[in-house]
């Protein structure tokens, strides 16, 4: 049997365990029974290698031209710019903060790049980091699956006239790497053929859904991140998921589909006990979102952090709308941190003494659960002992999984987005507009 790299208690979704906020016997049942029939047909699809997000987890070629182009990559290289929006970024980013990056005290070790992912289009920002940066020794790599994102095309250009400027001009392809889809139509592809940029083919999944291929991985290798052991981890939940008709991703599917049908709870919280799964949680928030919002359906996804979000949100959660199902994702802390001396840890203070963060951590952790529960609101309740590439890979698979489970029980396509598209067609015309009225 596979190792199972997180623990899933959904007890306290049930009416049994929290009362009226809870579902029902026979509605769970149901709903069960509807999920196991998803999973049975994600099989089928897994069995006749229909799906790229399940062929990935096999495939190891692809990991050593991801070793190679790094190298590349990082030759002379201080600081490493990724230009990319959404699934072209969301994934590296959750990725990345396993080794801490992003977070306070963060430093990169002495022989890697610094590593700067700015996905959001401010100007200013990007000015800022432009003009932070050595640029001789500045690499750039734009991601992007069509290549005609408009937002990290845009940055790309910026970046390579201010290489230019700086006198970098006859070495572009020094300077800029493309990760892109094949296609004559691929526009970021011709910009890099032109300029004799390397150019990694981009493999042929969805943004949102790609955080295990080249396009999440790529930078995970660049932080060092072992992508194969990620891919391990996301093999066992999927296996889990193929053969236990009550895996957590079963379960869970079941619960959200449940909760949203008996009811009417229209969000999805997801809540992180652990720093570097806070950009875990923007990922999610953009995988739920865009897969299953569609044809009046889906759930509106939240994404907070712990303990922050139990001073700014629990009192909501708690008193206000019991419209929520609460994912809350821990892992076990107790023990951790410095111990305060009985010096400092004195007096008032003395509750403190002996005790760790980790250990008040734990605390909350188990408080907010207990609390929710207490109070009727459907929680679910993710564990893992430590997080590292394996559990990170469970995890992410665990909720691309049950977002494909879901779509299919409530009969919308978890892997287009036409409302998205819609918006970047007027933008383009918006943008062509402005282009008119500046001449």
């Amino acid at each position: 049997m596979t190792k199972s790299h997180y623990a899933c208690d959904i007890s306290r979704t049930l009416e049994t365990e929290i009362g009226t906020g809870g579902l029902t016997g026979p509605v769970f049942d149901a709903v069960l029974k509807r999920a196991q029939g998803a999973a049975a047909r994600l099989k089928q699809k897994h069995a006749a290698d229909e799906l790229m997000l399940t062929r990935l987890l096999s495939e190891r070629d692809d990991l050593d031209a991801l070793k190679a182009f790094s190298a590349k990559l990082t030759k002379d290289t201080a600081d490493l710019v990724i230009l990319g929006i959404g699934g072209s970024s969301l994934g590296a980013q959750a990725l990345a903060q396993l080794t801490g990056w992003g977070l306070p005290g963060y430093r990169p070790p002495a022989d890697r790049p610094t590593i700067h992912l700015p996905e959001n289009l401010d100007p200013l920002t990007f000015e800022r980091l432009l003009a932070s940066c050595n640029l001789r020794t500045t690499r750039f790599l734009i991601v992007s699956k069509s290549g005609g994102t408009a937002e990290p095309l845009t940055q790309m250009l910026a970046a390579m006239t201010a290489v230019e400027k700086a006198g970098g001009g006859e070495y572009l392809g020094q300077h800029f790497f493309v990760l892109t889809s094949l296609g004559d139509g691929n526009p970021l592809r011709q910009v890099a053929e032109r300029h004799d940029l390397s150019i990694l083919d981009h493999a042929d999944i969805g943004g949102r859904f790609s955080v295990l291929s080249n396009t999440g991985l790529l930078p995970a290798e660049l932080l060092g991140i072992d992508g194969q052991r990620l891919r391990l981890g996301a093999a066992s939940t999927l296996e889990a998921t193929l053969t236990d008709e009550k895996s957590p991703v079963v379960l869970c599917a079941a619960t959200t589909v449940g909760l949203l049908e008996e009811r009417g709870v229209s969000l999805s919280a997801l809540t992180s006990y652990d720093d570097r799964l806070l950009r875990f949680g923007l990922w999610f928030r953009q995988l739920w979102g865009e897969s299953l919002g569609k044809d009046g359906a889906g759930l509106t996804p939240l994404a907070g952090v712990g303990p922050v979000d139990q001073h700014s949100q629990l009192q909501l959660y708690l008193a206000g709308p019991n419209d929520k199902l609460h994912t809350i994702i821990t892992r076990d802390v107790k023990g951790e941190g410095p111990v305060p001396t009985s010096d400092f840890a004195s007096g008032p203070l003395s509750a403190y003494a002996g005790t760790t963060m980790g250990d008040l951590l734990d605390a909350e952790q188990r408080a907010t659960l207990a609390t929710l529960a207490k109070n009727g609101r459907p929680v679910r309740h993710l564990n893992v002992t430590t997080l590292n590439e394996e559990s990170m890979g469970a995890l992410l698979m665990h909720f691309m999984l049950e977002t494909i489970l879901v779509a299919d029980m409530l009969g919308v396509d978890p892997f287009d987005q036409p409302a998205v598209e819609e918006g970047k067609v007027l933008a383009r015309a918006y943008l062509a507009d402005s282009g008119r009225s500046v001449k």
